[in-house]
């Protein structure tokens, strides 16, 4: 049976991208970033990457719950870091305070040069 290699790296946001390109899987709802996890389940993860708010009434909190749960019933993801990179500062605290409750390194990245708006197509 071959397995397939997942990027080392997921983000979760609505609208921003990586601007280095580098190999991610990008999930814009909160629903997408869950089945992004679940088919790392077992594997190594680099990198995770979390924005707050994503869209009409999604945030990302059903994220962070599945985080949790599996931390909860001692079988966490293994995530080399998880970086918050969300504009809202209170969300972003919050998830970083219940991510850090049960053992992921959690870093703000707020700001960071890494996560932006691509330019449209001319």
């Amino acid at each position: 049976m071959v397995t397939e290699k997942l990027p080392g790296v997921v983000l979760v946001d609505d609208l921003r991208s990586f601007l280095d390109g580098r190999a991610a899987h990008v999930a814009r709802t909160s629903r997408a970033g869950i089945e992004a996890l679940e088919r790392h389940r077992g594997q190594r993860l680099d990198e995770l990457w979390l924005d707050h708010d994503l869209g009409e009434d999604d945030t990302i909190w059903p994220v962070v719950e599945v985080l949790e749960r599996a931390a909860f019933e001692e079988v966490p993801f293994d995530i080399g870091v998880v970086y918050v990179h969300s504009a809202n500062p209170a969300g972003a605290g919050r998830i970083m305070q219940a991510l850090r409750r049960w053992g992921y390194n959690v870093r703000s990245a707020a700001g960071s040069p890494f996560v932006g708006y691509l330019a449209e197509p001319e």
